[in-house]
């Protein structure tokens, strides 16, 4: 046995509650789903689910120990991933003015540009957080079984297994938005109120990330 199962399904629950709180993964995904389509979405659910993997695999290697501990380099992450989320929240409240009601696209066609561009939102948002490598530093290990060995091998599995739950919870949520097209598509005006909503929430959590010690 590879990993202890208890331990297995101890993670994925902590995973799936970390997951079904909304943050800017699923603040992007759910207003994507809501104004392109499930489809679109799911680009950025992919591209998150990379950026997430990129994290893991810095932590398995060391290099999230070095990010976690080295207050110059965490300090440059941090401040680059909260410009990020504060562009995205500045775009968003722009196209929320300017677009009006056009910001509904009654046939989205996701044309390879846009599939790139959704996964890469979605990339840059997974790893925009450098929280997230000292918060997989410090919960992994705890769900290692000393017993079974190969402590590196375990929290591949483990964090593999994490990353899975996150996309099924993600999932759910660009599901749920999307659901709510024809509600906004009766009236344009709600669309506007909830992208210039999603890029207050945006730049908030920019401003909450680069104050964060």
């Amino acid at each position: 046995m590879l990993v202890n199962p208890a331990l297995v399904g101890g993670f994925l629950l902590l995973s799936a509650l970390l997951s079904a709180i909304p943050g800017p993964s699923v603040l992007l995904e759910t207003s994507r789903a809501i104004t392109r389509g499930r489809r679109s979405a799911m680009w950025i659910v992919l591209g998150n689910a990379l950026g997430g993997l990129v994290l893991l695999t810095l932590v398995l290697t060391g290099l999230g120990a070095i990010v976690a501990t080295s207050a110059k380099l965490f300090l440059i992450v941090k401040y680059a991933g909260a410009g990020y989320l504060l562009w995205l929240g500045i775009q968003s409240i722009r196209s929320a003015h300017a677009a009006g009601a056009q910001l509904l696209e009654t046939t989205p066609g996701e044309t390879p540009a846009r599939r790139a561009t959704a996964v890469r939102q979605g990339f840059l948002v997974g790893v925009a957080n450098p929280k997230s490598i000292a918060s997989l530093m410090a919960i992994l290990p705890q769900f290692v079984d000393p017993v079974l060995g190969n402590p590196a091998l375990q929290m591949l599995i483990i964090g593999l297994a994490g990353a899975l739950a996150q996309m099924l919870i993600e999932t759910v949520w660009v599901c749920a938005a999307g659901t709510l097209r024809n509600w906004f598509q009766r009236r344009p005006r709600r669309l506007q109120a909830l992208q210039a909503g999603g890029g207050v929430a945006m730049i908030g959590l920019a401003g909450k990330l680069a104050v964060q010690r």
